[in-house]
């Protein structure tokens, strides 16, 4: 085990379904999805602080292995603490090279919250 996959820790993609309430609105739930391996980090960056003077979520680094492939918008859940979090990005520039020793992706996230509207 590397040094990196030492910091992974049990994540939840928490998968969103839609569906027709009848009456021309929506009916949204959650449920549990895949069981993945990761390590989010807080964003401490001159960049993040800005953005965060500016009212945005707060800025995270979400990394994977290179096979997680995951869309821009999925959410996930942090299992040590249950905290929500949604992906920011889609990872084609944040992944190390084929020829690379290191096998990583990374997403930008922020903090979420699951809502039913």
């Amino acid at each position: 085990m590397s040094l990196l996959e030492s910091a992974f820790e049990p994540f939840t993609v928490i998968n969103k379904s839609v569906e027709d309430d009848g009456y021309g609105g929506q009916i949204i739930s959650w449920s549990d999805g895949a069981k993945i391996k990761g390590a989010i980090v807080f964003n401490r960056s001159i960049e993040a602080k800005i953005a965060q003077s500016m009212n945005v979520n707060a800025v995270y680094s979400f990394t994977v292995h290179k096979n997680i492939v995951l869309d821009y918008h999925t959410v996930i859940r942090r299992e040590s603490d249950r905290k929500i979090f949604r992906l920011t990005s889609d990872s084609d520039d944040y992944k190390t090279p084929k020829s690379a020793y290191i096998d990583i992706r990374q997403y930008d996230a922020e903090e979420w919250e699951l809502t039913n509207g």
